[in-house]
C-alpha cells in the first residue's frame, strides 16, 4: 500500500461535507523543502494541528482521535520541551495517534518524498521537531 493514499491531512485538506459525518479528501504526499520546518509543518501538520499547532486544523473534526495541542507539550512535561518523544512520534509513531488509520507514521511517508533518503528524512525530522518546539506556549 502505497503511503500516499494513506494521506488525509495533508497542505489545506478539505473537508468535504455529508449526510451525517465529515469527510476528508485524501491527497499524496509532495515533496516540501526539507530545510523548512515550518514549510513542512504547514504541509504535512497544519490541517490536523492547525497552523497555530493548537489542535484546531480543518481536518480535525473528522478524525477519530482529536490532534494535540502542539503548543502545550513543555508544559505537560514539566516545562521541558521533550524532543525525543516529538522525534519518535513523527518517525515511529504513537500509541494513541500517529500510527492509526486516521494519523499515519510520517518517517516512511517522510522516505518516500526524501530522494536522497534516510540523511533526509533525519534532517525534515530534526527541522520539524525544532519548528515545533518554537510553538510552545509561554
Amino acid at each position: 500500500m502505497r503511503f500516499a493514499t494513506s494521506l488525509v491531512f495533508l497542505l489545506g485538506t478539505f473537508l468535504l461535507p455529508a449526510q451525517e459525518s465529515v469527510k476528508i479528501k485524501t491527497v499524496p504526499a509532495e515533496a516540501t523543502a526539507s530545510d523548512s520546518g515550518k514549510g513542512m509543518f504547514g504541509a504535512y501538520c497544519a490541517s490536523c494541528h492547525g497552523l497555530d499547532g493548537k489542535g484546531n486544523g480543518p481536518a480535525a473534526p473528522a478524525l477519530k482521535v482529536s490532534p494535540a495541542d502542539l503548543t502545550l507539550l513543555a508544559r505537560k512535561n514539566g516545562g521541558k520541551y521533550p524532543a525525543a518523544l516529538v522525534i519518535n512520534a513523527i518517525k515511529d509513531g504513537t500509541g494513541n495517534a500517529h500510527g492509526s488509520k486516521d494519523m499515519p507514521i510520517w518517517g516512511p511517508i517522510l522516505l518516500s518524498v526524501s530522494p536522497n533518503g534516510q540523511p533526509v528524512v533525519q534532517l525534515r525530522i530534526s527541522n520539524l521537531n525544532a519548528y515545533i518546539e518554537t510553538l510552545q506556549a509561554k
